[in-house]
């Protein structure tokens, strides 16, 4: 009996029993292929007996995975402490961040450290890497170099060679000859991750695999990649913006949500030591529509900058413009504002910005977003040398948030002497810090703004 043969969506991942113009999934044109069954193996358990696994318990000791530091410290952050052998790790970004850039700056350093490192890549000819590595001054560094697509010779060479790190770029010019379908597909992109990051386990060779991303930010292929391998990482940042950041959404080896701060410059990517001071602007003179956030990103506190600008629309619905943070968000604290506190903002146009570039995730800017549109739409400026945090709820309480010992800190070294955090807040003891505690957002408006 022939097999059924299976279609998936080459945009993300779906299964469907047949073709279709267009994916239920996803809803995406043209993207549905056809892939080759995998086989069925044996029809019987008694067929092919295996030779079984060895287990042991959960109280096994064994040695912490030996980790290998690039010299780069935003990048040893990222992948929490350093580079560890035999691990698998997903780089991924918008064309032209600078993905290639920073893993080529990479290899260069743990080549320079004394580590064997081969770089493949399938987009670029051997020519143009080692263009850019003139430009970036790492044209000495000891970094075996390749330019292929074929899986199989790449595998050759890496089994020959046996490096300690191997990057390829990228995944999705990677090709298998005995898989019928173009590079890039979803059967191409998934058997060759496999392929690889099995290579890393058995070999305990490092491997980084560059990802390209869809409009929507999601490294494209399949979503299984994502669970094939130990780290991934996104390399974000706004075009108009030098600044670039690192940030690991996953990690099996550190801590998931840690970032790492670069600079774009003409030599290449610099290292951020502080990005706290980055973040913020000149704040010599204070100004309407700006508020100070102590965040938390992974295990370091960063502040940042939220700005907003409220005037009078022409239209009949209001613009909400929203850059680096949650639009949801601003819509959730704005009806909160008008709830909660009689402060309406129908007929006005609202725009907000996170300066610098950066991407705020965390809740607990909420009390800094509310308190950057109060400023700007009363015309208050609000104390420069105040830092703001706490999350809002429905009811306009203030919830306490995590790590604030640690957020205070960092407004203190950078020469913050005011803060205001929700009430039942671990304050613990930082030198120097009036600290205010607000139990709701009524309480924080008539205290800053004189009303409520």
């Amino acid at each position: 009996m022939a097999k059924a043969a299976a279609f998936t969506c080459t945009a993300c991942g779906a299964a469907h029993r047949k073709w279709a113009g267009r994916c239920d999934a996803c809803g995406a044109w043209n993207s549905i292929v056809e892939e080759a069954p995998l086989s069925s193996g044996p029809k019987t358990l008694g067929a092919a007996r295996g030779k079984g696994i060895e287990l042991t318990d959960l109280a096994t000791e064994e040695a912490p995975p030996p980790r290998a530091s690039s010299g780069m410290d935003e990048l040893d952050r990222v992948l929490g402490g350093g580079l560890v052998s035999a691990s698998a790790i997903l780089v991924g970004g918008d064309p032209g961040i600078g993905k290639s850039t920073l893993l080529l700056q990479a290899a260069a350093s743990f080549a320079l450290s004394g580590l064997k490192c081969l770089y493949i890549s399938g987009e670029e000819s051997s020519a143009q890497v080692r263009m850019r590595a003139q430009r970036l001054g790492l044209a000495h560094a000891p970094v075996a170099l390749g330019a292929e697509t074929n899986l199989r010779e790449i595998l050759t060479t890496l089994d020959r060679e046996r490096p300690a790190l191997a990057i390829i770029d990228s995944i999705q010019t990677m090709w298998m000859d005995n898989i019928e379908s173009a590079p890039g597909s979803v059967s191409q992109v998934r058997a060759a991750s496999h392929e690889l990051v099995t290579f890393a386990k058995t070999r305990g060779v490092a491997v980084i695999l560059v990802g390209h991303v869809t409009k929507e930010g999601q490294i494209a292929g399949p979503r299984v990649v994502e669970h094939m391998v130990d780290t991934v990482l996104y390399f974000e940042g706004e075009r108009g913006h030098q600044f670039r950041i690192l940030r690991a959404v996953k990690n099996r080896f550190g801590p998931a949500d840690e970032i790492g701060v670069f600079e774009m410059t003409g030599d290449g990517l610099a290292q951020v030591a502080n990005p706290s001071a980055l973040f913020l602007s000149e704040r010599d003179k204070p100004a309407p529509g700006s508020a100070v956030f102590a965040g938390i990103e992974g295990t370091r506190p960063v502040l940042t900058e939220i700005q907003a600008l409220v005037a009078p629309s022409p239209l009949g619905t209001p613009r909400r413009t929203v850059v680096g943070l949650d639009s949801g968000r601003l819509s959730t604290i704005l009806a909160v504002l008008e709830a909660r506190c009689a402060i309406p903002f129908a007929g006005l146009d609202v725009f907000l910005n996170v300066a610098g570039g950066m991407r705020v995730n965390e809740p607990a800017a909420d009390l800094a977003v509310a308190a950057a549109l109060l400023s700007a739409r009363e015309d208050v400026a609000i104390p420069p040398d105040m830092v703001l945090f706490g999350e809002i709820s429905l009811s306009g309480a203030l919830r306490p948030v995590g790590q604030t010992e640690n957020r205070l800190k960092e407004a203190s070294k950078l020469g913050f002497t005011r803060a205001i955090a929700p009430s039942r807040s671990k304050l613990g003891s930082v030198e120097g810090m009036d600290v205010r505690q607000m139990a709701d957002l009524t309480a924080f408006v008539g205290e800053v703004f004189g009303a409520g």
